[in-house]
């Protein structure tokens, strides 16, 4: 029993940082967006003009899927934490996290596809 609280422990710590670490990259990528913006609005740049300068923009797909990445990290495992204390349901207490983690990933990749390279 004390193996299995242990690696429970060990399990949760590594959980916090994990959470924590993609907080701070969160942090970082919602200034970078919202500085971006800001400057798109004062140049009175339109949705087509905006478009037109991230296609085929490497640049801006990497960042963008940095910021899609951590959101994959953190959101599930904040899910994951809230259910955990208040549902005492063990299949959705995994299966919500899960299916969060899924459609961040696959809808934000598509968005950041859809941006950069034109409709997924």
């Amino acid at each position: 029993m004390g193996q299995a609280v242990s690696n429970a422990a060990i399990l949760q710590a590594k959980l916090w940082y994990y959470q924590r670490i993609s907080a701070m990259v969160l942090a970082l990528c919602v200034a970078v967006h919202l500085i971006i913006i800001y400057i798109a609005v004062q140049d009175g740049l339109t949705a087509n003009e905006i478009l037109g300068r991230t296609r085929g923009n490497w640049a801006f797909a990497l960042f963008y899927e940095i910021f899609v990445l951590a959101c994959f990290v953190h959101a599930p495992i904040g899910l994951a934490n809230i259910l955990r204390e208040n549902i005492q349901n063990a299949f959705l207490n995994r299966a919500l996290p899960l299916l969060l983690a899924a459609l961040i990933l696959l809808l934000g990749t598509m968005a950041v596809i859809g941006v950069v390279w034109g409709q997924p």
